[in-house]
């Protein structure tokens, strides 16, 4: 069994904020892998399937970013796990949106919600760090993540949840490699076959003095000759010719 766990704040009013990803992130994965319907435990929110061969628990904590700890605790001693056995899945302000790293142990960052986690369980649970960007500067921290994301950054979100579910069962079987490879595959993927090498520098047109010559009538370009106009002379021959 392994818990994994997306973090962020209960609520319509905070749902698209950039500090739900971690919400963000799990929903896509219960939806695209047919978990049963989510249903209220362990202070929060609790949905049950499978990742190839794995048993797995989801969780949303319902307890706000900074008492996540207190649902993650609960659910790990009563699923009898331990904290190797847990994935947290949260905002993180040192990566650029779209990246993801994976981490196991070490400290909070000053994340509230692992901050919490660490009073509970300790600090040698994994964790998936899901890129969304820094505002520049610590005073502008907390509405910056408490602010929506923008239109703009929606599809690639939108790219990066997928990849995200697409690379799930590998994230739950500490297979790291396929797991980055899949998010990869959806946020950078590879160009056309055929497209991705230098192109040939554009020929010129060709001069005069390179051009190919005329072989034959069907490719000459010239004007017929004009005939030479008549001479008055030449005229009254023909006149004479005429009436002879």
């Amino acid at each position: 069994m392994i818990l994994i766990v997306g973090l962020g704040n209960p609520g319509q009013k905070y749902e698209k904020n950039r500090h739900n990803v971690g919400f963000m992130a799990v929903d896509r994965i219960a939806a695209d892998h047919g978990f049963g319907p989510w249903r209220a435990r362990f202070q929060g929110d609790a949905a049950e399937g499978r990742l190839g061969d794995l048993r797995i628990t989801l969780l949303r904590p319902g307890t706000f970013m900074n008492l996540s700890g207190q649902s993650v605790g609960e659910a790990m001693r009563y699923l009898k796990l331990s904290p190797d056995a847990v994935i947290v899945l949260h905002d993180e302000l040192d990566l650029a949106p779209g990246k993801v790293r994976l981490k196991t142990g070490g400290g909070h960052a000053g994340h509230n919600g692992l901050r919490s986690i660490h009073q509970h369980i300790g600090e040698d649970y994994r964790r998936l760090r899901i890129g969304i960007g820094h505002p520049g500067h610590k005073d502008r921290v907390a509405g910056y993540v408490l602010s929506d994301f923008a239109k703009a950054e929606e599809a690639g979100l939108d790219d990066l949840l997928r990849g995200i579910s697409d690379g799930a069962a590998a994230l739950a079987a500490e297979a790291d490699a396929p797991f980055m490879n899949a998010v990869a595959a959806r946020t950078a993927p590879a160009r056309n076959s055929g497209t991705g090498g230098p192109r040939p520098p554009a020929s010129k047109p060709a001069t005069e003095a390179s051009k190919p010559a005329n072989t034959g009538p069907a490719a000459t370009t010239e004007a017929p000759a004009t005939p030479a106009p008549e001479s008055f002379a030449d005229r009254l021959r023909a006149l004479g010719e005429k009436f002879r």
